[in-house]
């Protein structure tokens, strides 16, 4: 028996492999398959199911393109939504058997409707592992109210209630020794407060998940839907992707992966009204860009950054990469549904620069030269772009949130004709805010580097103590 647990870090997203006998698996998987289509040969085995927890809402299944490539079937547990090709639509229940393993779905309907766990039994019979999906996290369980964007007769306080069902009528009376394995950790916007461990045992969880503490149903509703944000825009998308169907990894990498000289890059750019996603360093960045390109970093949580900054998945893309990242970057875009990049330029940014295009460039600063600026001025416009939660913990005095998370509702508040001083946390957020606004003709924003993190650490500020959001209201 072989178990192996895949974790993709950007997506903070756990597929998982198993194998038995020659045959295998796959739970979850990414949009790219050929890794799990490469180890399964490697190991002598054929594919059998592919199967899915639920209809994802933060990426793109790899469901389809698996099934097509190995015959593979793609199980789900109880649903009425019509698929766009063909699946095993489960019973709560039903059994399947891989190798010497038998697979048990248990249907725990809250997160969404159809969600469902996959208990497996080792090859004595015994139950060893639970893929939770996610109804349940380390910590934390799934935020109820994604469905309800989908299928608009739910409520998120009709969810939260079967998933308090789901959890104790169907995972709380199983062994205390299982291994829970959760779809996702911590960073994922399925959950509000998930652990950073990917695995534990069903019985720590009992203890330490403040979801599967003693309480009532409206207690417990109440719990689960209190302090969510809004999703990401493209989370709806997504959802209809992993129902409908969608290109073939294959088709998107191939129009994507599309080499383009400097001079056909601004000649697309110029005639498709294409998004320009510079996706270097964000200092790297700031000393040098093709004007009117926003950036978004592969280095941090990119295809979240990517998701909540250009709603429409649809949209066509140029990427500008670090030489040797284009694939990767195209790849990266298609998980979370960007299935339109339409080439990349051949040679990156030094390319452009030396066939002598113009170019532009923002403003960032040191801690130390953000000081010295704020102690000879009586008073500068301090722009902190991380979310409110973070804003509100710890601060510097005359700061002004405006979170990049709505950066349409936060432009509102910047004047042009003012320079504004922006940071987030570490650096890459306000590198974000700063280059969509300067696409949009902002030309005072200043960057200051190393965010919030390096202002803290300086000692050189003064910085507001915690206010409880509930003092504001």
């Amino acid at each position: 028996m072989k178990i192996e647990q895949i974790y993709t870090g950007c997506l903070a997203q756990g597929a998982y492999y198993i194998e038995s006998d020659g045959e295998a698996a796959i739970i979850d998987p990414l949009r790219e398959v050929q890794p799990y289509i490469d180890q399964a040969k490697k190991n002598n085995a054929k594919i059998k199911y592919v199967f899915e927890t639920h209809f994802h809402a933060d990426f793109v299944s790899g469901h389809q393109d698996l099934a097509a490539k190995t015959g593979a079937a793609i199980v789900y547990g109880p649903t009425e939504m019509k698929l766009g090709f063909e699946a095993i639509i489960a019973e709560d229940g039903q059994e399947f058997h891989v190798g010497k393993l038998k697979i048990k779905l248990i249907h725990t309907p809250g997160h969404t409707m159809e969600s469902s766990c996959y208990l497996l039994f080792n090859e004595k019979g015994k139950e060893e592992t639970i893929f939770t999906g996610d109804t349940l996290f380390i910590g934390d369980v799934g935020r109820p109210d994604l469905a309800q964007k989908v299928v608009v007769d739910l409520t998120q306080d009709m969810l939260a209630g079967y998933l308090y069902d789901s959890l104790r009528n169907k995972i709380m009376p199983l062994s205390d020794d299982l291994i829970v394995y959760p779809a996702h950790g911590a960073g994922s916007a399925c959950g509000k407060n998930m652990s950073k461990e990917t695995s534990d045992t069903l019985g720590n969880q009992k203890k330490t998940n403040y979801a599967l503490q003693e309480m009532t149903k409206e207690a417990f509703i109440k719990e689960v839907t209190s302090g969510l944000t809004p999703p990401p825009a493209y989370f709806p998308q997504n959802v209809m992707m992993n129902i409908q169907g969608y290109d073939s990894i294959d088709d998107v990498l191939e129009r994507g992966v599309n080499p383009l000289s400097p001079e056909a890059f601004e000649a697309a750019a110029n005639e498709t009204g294409a998004v320009l996603l510079d996706t270097r360093n964000s200092q790297v960045f700031a000393k040098g860009f093709i004007p009117n390109s926003i950036n978004i970093g592969i280095d941090g949580s990119f295809a979240v950054w990517v998701g909540a900054m250009i709603p429409d998945l649809k949209q066509e893309i140029l990427v500008i990469a670090d030489k040797g990242k284009e694939e990767e970057v195209i790849t990266r875009l298609a998980r979370v549904g960007y299935d339109y990049a339409i080439g990349y330029l051949e040679g990156g940014f030094e390319a452009w620069k030396n066939s002598e295009y113009e170019i532009d460039s923002i403003k960032s600063i040191t801690v130390e030269e953000f000081a010295k600026i704020k102690e000879e001025q009586d008073s500068i416009n301090i722009l902190d772009v991380r979310k409110n939660s973070e804003f509100l913990s710890e601060r510097l005095l005359e700061a002004e949130n405006a979170p990049l998370d709505y950066i349409n509702e936060s432009m509102l508040q910047v004047d042009k004709n003012k320079t504004y001083y922006v940071h987030c946390a570490g650096g890459y957020r306000s590198m974000v805010f700063a280059s969509i606004l300067k696409a949009r003709g902002y030309d005072n924003l200043v960057d200051v580097k190393g965010g919030f993190k390096s202002l803290r650490e300086s000692g050189k500020f003064k910085l507001s103590e915690y206010v409880c959001p509930s003092t504001l209201l």
